[in-house]
This record gives structure tokens, C-alpha cells and sequence, in this order.
């Protein structure tokens, strides 16, 4: 028995489109981070990027649970002293619900090569609206 290992050629990308309207930030990042990945596909590997293109609207009506919204703070830091930034959930879906989504995302894949080029698959708009309709993206029902 020989086990098989898929060659860049024979994987298959398509393009999925994930409405993220009152879905709760947690499980809709675990989904999405599976269909970059790839790891809902019989043919997947570790090693390989055997994952999908996912298109994210309506970033901006995502939901979260409990008092998140007031609670949960994202950190960065410009590495000078004094140089800690805090933002809180809530400010940063009212500026950019966009990144909110990423940031999530982020977090569910390997820290690694892979992981940027998975990365680079993730598509987040705010609205309804997108520019990949050329790609015939098919709506993913959860």
C-alpha cells in the first residue's frame, strides 16, 4: 500500500462566498479556517496548501456572545517604549469589521510559510458586495 500525496497540479481551488450576517465571530473563523486550509478535502496533507479561496461578506454584521464586545481588547505593539496600542472588539467593528475577521482567522492557522500563503486566500468585505464574481464563487452553506 502506497499512501498518496496530491501534486500541486492536481488540486482543485474554488471560491467560496461565507455570509458572516449574525453568525458568532468564533465558529464562523473555525469554518473558514478549515476551507483555507483545506482539511474538509479527502485529499488533504499537512504540508500542502490544498485549501479553498473564501470570500467574507458582511463583515460588519458579525456577532459575538456574552460582553465581548466591551471586553475582549486586541494588542499591538510599535516596539518603541510606551508604544502598547489597545483596541477594544467594539471600536474596531465600528472602524474596520474587516479586520476583526482576520484577526480570527489568524489565529486558527499554522504561524508558518504555509500559513501566509493559506492567508493570502481570505477575502473580507464589509458589505454585500465583492469584486470576484469572474470566479463564480459558490455560496457555502454551514
Amino acid at each position: 500500500m502506497k499512501t498518496f500525496v496530491p501534486k500541486k497540479d492536481d488540486i482543485e481551488k474554488k471560491w467560496w462566498v461565507v455570509d458572516a450576517e449574525g453568525r458568532i465571530l468564533g465558529r464562523l473563523a473555525t469554518e473558514v479556517a478549515t476551507l483555507l486550509r483545506g482539511k474538509n478535502k479527502p485529499q488533504f496533507v499537512t504540508f500542502l496548501d490544498t485549501g479553498d479561496f473564501v470570500i467574507v461578506i458582511n463583515a460588519e454584521k458579525v456577532s459575538v456572545t456574552g460582553k465581548k464586545l466591551a471586553q475582549k481588547k486586541y494588542y499591538s505593539h510599535s516596539q518603541y517604549p510606551g508604544g502598547l496600542r489597545t483596541d477594544v472588539l467594539q471600536d474596531l467593528l465600528a472602524k474596520k469589521p474587516e479586520e476583526v475577521i482576520k484577526k480570527a482567522v489568524w489565529g486558527m492557522i499554522p504561524k508558518n510559510k504555509l500559513g501566509r500563503a493559506v492567508y493570502k486566500k481570505l477575502k473580507v468585505y464589509r458589505g454585500p458586495e465583492h469584486p470576484h464574481q469572474a470566479q463564480n464563487p459558490q455560496e457555502y452553506k454551514f
